[in-house]
C-alpha cells in the first residue's frame, strides 16, 4: 500500500473557509422561513424566494468553475465574498418583499460562485493516496459549519434578527481575511476550457435523451423533496409543534447547558426549543456517514439509492406524525430522513460521476447541478405553498405526508425507468 501523501497547508486553509461559509449560509437559510413569517409574509411569497435562491445556488456553479479555471480559485473566492458580504448586510435594512427577494437572489448567486471553489481546491491538493480521506474531511467540515450556523443564528435571532445577520456577515469577513493572507493558489494544470466549450460539452451530454430523462427524474424524485425538507422543517418545528415540551424532553436526557444553547425564553418565561437548531441533518451525518457508507459500499448504486429514498420517506411520514401524536416524534423523523440522505445523496452523485469518462467527470457532475437546481427551484413554489394552505386549514402535517408520497413515487418511477430504459453502465477507471 502506498504511503499516504500529507495534505498541503492550502488544503487546511480551504477547509477552514468551508466551515465558515456553511456557518453563514445555513445560519441564514434554515431560519429564513421563520424570518419571513416574522415579517408577515405568506408561505407563497416565501416559496418564491426559496425557489429563486436555490435556482441560483445550483445553476451558477456550472459556470463559475470555468471562470476559476481561467482566473484562479483565489480571485473567484474574493469575488464571491464581494457578492456575499453586502447582500447579507442588506438583510438588516431591507424589509420589502422585492428587496428581500433580490437580496436572497444575490446571496444565492454568491453561494453559487463559491460552491465549486473549495471542492476544486480539495481535488487538486489530493492524490490517489489521500483523496478518500481528503474528501471525507471536506464533507465533515461542511456538516460542522451547517450544524453550528443555525444554532448560533437561532440564539441570536431570539435577541434580534439583525444580530443573526451580522454574525453571518462576520463569518464572510473572516473568510475574506483568511483568503487574502493565507490562501495560496494551488498548482494545477489549466485546461483552458471556455464558456462556449462548456455549453457545447453540456449540450453533448444532455443530447443523450436517456441521461436527460434520468436527470429530470432525479430532480423531481430526490432533489425536490430534499430541498422541501430544508425549506420547511425549521418553521414547522418552530410554529406547529410544542417547543416547550421538546425543550423539556431534550433537557431530560442532555446536559442543561446544551439544552439551553438550543432554546430561548419566551415572553412568559418558558424555555422553548428554537426550531432551526435541530432542523437539519448535519450533526447526524457527522457521526454516522462513514458507518452508513461502509454498510452500502457493496450494494449496487440504484438499489442503494432506492433504499435511501424509502428510509427518507419514513422520516417524512414520522415528522408529519409528530403533529398529530407527540412532538418528540419529529426527532425520530429527522433521524430517519438523515439516514436516507446519507445512503442516497453521496451514492447517486458517485453513480453520475462514474458514468462519465474520466476527462468528463466534472462536466457530468455539472449536469447534476442542473438536476439539483430543478428540484430546488420547484421545492419552494410547490411545497412551501402547499404547507401554507395545509397550515391555514389546520393540517400542517399533510405536507409531510405528500413529501413521503413524492419519495415513494420516486422509487416506483426509478424502477420503471431502469426496467424500460435500462441502467447506465458505470465505467471502471
Amino acid at each position: 500500500m502506498n504511503k499516504r501523501s500529507p495534505f498541503p497547508i492550502v488544503f487546511w486553509i480551504a477547509n477552514s473557509i468551508e466551515v465558515l461559509e456553511r456557518f453563514s449560509y445555513y445560519g441564514i437559510y434554515l431560519g429564513f422561513g421563520i424570518y419571513m413569517e416574522y415579517l408577515g409574509y405568506s408561505k407563497g411569497q416565501l416559496g418564491i424566494v426559496q425557489s429563486l435562491f436555490l435556482l441560483f445556488s445550483y445553476v451558477v456553479p456550472i459556470f463559475s468553475g470555468t471562470f476559476a479555471d481561467r482566473f484562479g480559485f483565489k480571485k473567484m473566492l474574493i469575488i464571491s465574498y464581494v457578492a456575499y458580504l453586502p447582500t447579507i448586510l442588506l438583510l438588516i435594512t431591507t424589509k420589502s418583499f422585492t428587496g428581500i427577494a433580490l437580496t436572497m437572489l444575490g446571496i444565492g448567486f454568491a453561494a453559487g460562485i463559491f460552491k465549486p471553489l473549495i471542492t476544486g481546491t480539495v481535488r487538486v491538493t489530493t492524490d490517489k493516496t489521500n483523496k478518500t480521506l481528503g474528501f471525507g474531511i471536506f464533507y465533515a467540515m461542511v456538516n460542522i459549519g451547517a450544524s453550528f450556523g443555525p444554532v448560533i443564528a437561532g440564539k441570536l435571532r431570539a435577541i434580534s434578527w439583525n444580530h443573526a445577520f451580522i454574525a453571518a456577515a462576520i463569518g464572510i469577513g473572516i473568510m475574506l481575511l483568511i483568503t487574502l493572507f493565507f490562501y495560496k493558489e494551488p498548482k494545477r494544470e489549466i485546461e483552458g476550457i471556455t464558456l462556449k466549450q462548456k455549453f457545447r460539452d453540456m449540450y453533448v451530454a444532455l443530447s443523450d435523451i436517456k441521461f436527460l430523462i434520468f436527470l429530470v427524474i432525479l430532480g423531481l424524485i430526490f432533489w425536490l423533496p430534499l430541498w422541501a425538507f430544508f425549506n420547511l422543517i425549521a418553521v414547522y418545528i418552530d410554529r406547529n409543534l410544542d417547543t416547550i415540551r421538546l425543550y423539556q424532553i431534550i433537557d431530560s436526557v442532555m446536559p442543561n447547558w446544551f439544552s439551553n444553547i438550543i432554546s430561548a425564553e419566551d415572553e412568559s418565561g418558558n424555555r422553548r426549543l428554537l426550531g432551526e437548531t435541530i432542523a437539519h441533518t448535519g450533526y447526524i451525518i457527522m457521526v454516522l456517514q462513514i458507518f452508513v457508507s461502509r454498510i452500502f459500499e457493496k450494494v449496487k448504486a440504484i438499489p442503494s439509492f432506492s433504499i435511501g429514498l424509502f428510509i427518507a420517506a419514513l422520516g417524512m411520514f414520522t415528522i408529519g406524525f409528530a403533529y398529530i401524536s407527540s412532538p418528540e416524534f419529529v426527532l425520530l423523523g429527522i433521524f430517519f430522513f438523515a439516514v436516507g440522505e446519507m445512503i442516497s445523496s453521496p451514492r447517486i452523485q458517485e453513480y453520475i460521476m462514474w458514468l462519465a469518462p474520466k476527462e468528463k467527470a466534472g462536466l457530468y457532475m455539472g449536469t447534476n447541478f442542473l438536476a439539483a437546481g430543478l428540484g430546488g427551484s420547484l421545492s419552494g413554489l410547490i411545497y412551501t405553498s402547499l404547507y401554507g394552505n395545509f397550515r391555514d386549514s389546520g393540517n400542517p402535517e399533510y405536507v409531510w405526508f405528500f413529501l413521503a408520497g413524492n419519495l415513494l413515487l420516486g422509487i416506483i418511477s426509478l424502477y420503471i425507468f431502469t426496467k424500460t430504459a435500462g441502467e447506465f453502465k458505470e465505467l471502471e477507471h
